[in-house]
């Protein structure tokens, strides 16, 4: 009997024991996977350049309505939408039977007035003759060198009346004033057009110009709160990037030559452009984009966007702090931003530690994670 009480007791506490163990790791266990290995980052002062984003529209350097100079009928359309035409080409013909028959109309009209000059010429000729031997007056001499010049009258204003014809006959063939890339062209061969109807646009798009409005605070910030003018801010731009619709950044870079002086009280705006290279023909009349406008600040706090979150309209990070427990925090940013990061003006100090992994997913306020830090600390910005 003793020995197996002995056995009893013995069995009982190795029992204990084990359910000991397995608690003690069950709790490391939970230990464990309450502390995830988490990527965080040190926050410090440096220089930082965003782009400022600008709403813009596209022309052509020189878009040159085409209307023909004459009333008629279409009678052939020579280009295409979209054809790149050179200067002088032809790029509508208009009816010409009309115009034609008014020049031969006009020409016949001088070959009379010169008729008429040369009657005229001889009579006052022979009557010269005439008053040098008496036999007429020289009011009747006179009488002849005033038809004379009536004559002349005539055939100069049917010369005049000649040349007009030929140019009316002329404008019948529409030609490229420029080189350029042309637009919608609505009307088709029979169609009655006339002095008011816009046949096409032409557009000279080897080089672009992309117009955008800059509101009056950034307009302070160019003339360094009016210590410079503005054709000064201009000349001192730095060369700025055309996102195109697409969301891709157009390949050249483009330069900002003109801010109007005049702000629009509608909008409390000014009109700026800039000017693109189009070596390729890639950009139209037309076109929408965004000026990306390069924005230098110095000795800031620049933290990744997807470190943050947001809660009723605020913005908050988690930081690390002493026993790697982390605890959100209200942050406010800058408005300027790049789609990628975010510039600090208050919530953040250099030295703060804060999370860059599983925000929104896997961290909570409170719980304690393992840091592993991704950026080494750079020096700060004296």
């Amino acid at each position: 009997m003793r020995i197996y009480h002995i056995s009893a007791v013995a069995t009982t506490i190795l029992t204990c024991a084990t359910v000991f163990i397995s608690c003690g790791n069950k709790n490391q266990s939970q230990q464990t996977q309450q502390a995830p290995v988490l990527s965080v980052m040190t926050v410090s002062e440096s220089n930082s350049t965003l782009d400022s984003s600008f709403p813009a529209s596209l022309e052509g350097e020189n878009d040159v309505e085409i209307r023909p100079q004459v009333s008629g009928f279409l009678t052939k359309v020579h280009v295409k939408d979209g054809e790149k035409v050179h200067k002088g080409q032809v790029l509508f013909t208009i009816d010409q039977v009309q115009l034609q028959a008014a020049v031969e109309q006009a020409q016949a009209a001088v070959a009379v007035a010169q008729a008429n000059v040369n009657t005229a010429q001889t009579n006052a000729d022979n009557n010269k003759i005439l008053l040098d031997k008496n036999i007429i007056s020289a009011s009747a001499y006179q009488t002849s060198v005033d038809a004379l010049n009536a004559a002349k009258a005539q055939l100069n204003q049917a010369k005049a009346a000649l040349i007009s014809a030929q140019k009316n006959l002329s404008y019948t063939t529409v030609t490229a004033p420029v080189s350029g890339i042309v637009g919608t062209i609505p009307y088709k061969e029979g169609t009655l057009v006339s002095p008011s109807t816009l046949l096409t646009i032409l557009s000279n798009n080897s080089a672009m110009q992309a117009y955008f409005s800059l509101n009056e605070k950034t307009l302070l910030d160019l003339t360094d709160g009016g210590k410079r003018t503005l054709s000064q801010a201009v000349d001192s731009m730095p060369e700025v990037t055309l996102q195109l619709a697409t969301g891709s950044l157009y390949p050249y870079k483009g330069k900002v030559v003109s801010i109007s002086g005049v702000i629009d009280p509608t909008t409390g705006s000014a009109q700026a452009k800039a000017i693109f290279p189009n070596p390729d023909g890639m950009l139209h009349s037309g076109n929408t984009g965004n000026i990306l406008m390069p924005v230098e600040h110095n000795g800031v706090i620049e933290i990744p966007q997807n470190a943050t979150f947001e809660v009723q309209d605020m913005k908050f990070v988690y930081v690390v702090g002493d026993s790697a427990i982390v605890h959100s925090r209200p942050i406010t940013v800058a408005p300027l931003n790049d789609g990628k990061k975010y510039i600090i003006t208050s919530g953040l100090q250099p030295g703060d530690k804060i999370v860059t992994e599983g925000i929104g997913i896997s961290v909570a306020d409170g719980m304690t994670i393992s840091p592993k830090e991704t950026n080494p600390q750079p020096a700060e910005v004296q």
